[in-house]
């Protein structure tokens, strides 16, 4: 008489083992689908104080010391890491302003074109997805921008004299981006 229970017991292992195969394969997969679809930060700021002259002004002495403040506090932005990427126009005051957060973290500054919102923000979007980055931006492309990725429509205009704003866009891979706005530096008070 011939038993057929080593022959049922393997063939139960043997599919017990490939199930175990597929959940683990799926598993992996989750995993690896919801760490690309991680959430990118963009911090936006302006450029800090410029002199009053010449097409293509320099930071003035306190344009440089908030350029100083922002790298100070640009470093430690998240717990574990700094900003990955800086993004600023070719202009001497954007870079400037972020010059030395780079140099402090070793990183190259990304040109872009001060009138190509859009492809700055795909190159950011597609390049550095799940990355924070820091774009140096003037008063009248910021706003844009930051309608341009879904965040608040309700920003205050930026006055002339006014250096002192950071926002921050947060877009999750799902859900509603947030727009927060701090200040930094010498606190802007508008003339009465």
């Amino acid at each position: 008489m011939v038993t057929k229970a080593p022959v049922d017991k393997r063939r139960r292992l043997k599919q017990r083992l490939i199930t175990l195969g597929v959940y683990l394969l799926i598993l992996v997969g989750l995993a690896w689908f919801f760490e690309s679809q991680a959430t990118t930060t963009i911090i936006f700021v302006r450029h800090a104080e410029k002199e009053r002259s010449g097409d293509d002004p320099a930071l003035t002495s306190a344009g440089q010391a908030r350029a100083r403040e922002l790298s100070r506090i640009m470093q430690f932005v998240d717990v574990d890491r700094a900003v990955d990427e800086i993004f600023s126009t070719p202009l001497r005051r954007t870079r400037q302003t972020v010059q030395p957060l780079a140099e402090t973290l070793d990183k190259p500054i990304h040109s872009y074109a001060a009138d190509d919102v859009v492809g700055v923000l795909e190159t950011i979007l597609t390049e550095h997805k799940g990355k924070i980055s820091l774009v140096a931006a003037h008063s009248n492309t910021i706003r844009p921008m930051i309608e341009e990725l879904g965040g608040s429509k309700l920003l205050p205009d930026i006055a002339e004299n006014e250096y002192d704003n950071i926002y921050v866009v947060v877009i999750p891979w799902f859900g509603k981006v947030k727009t927060l706005r701090f200040t930094y530096g010498e606190r802007y008070i508008p003339a009465p």
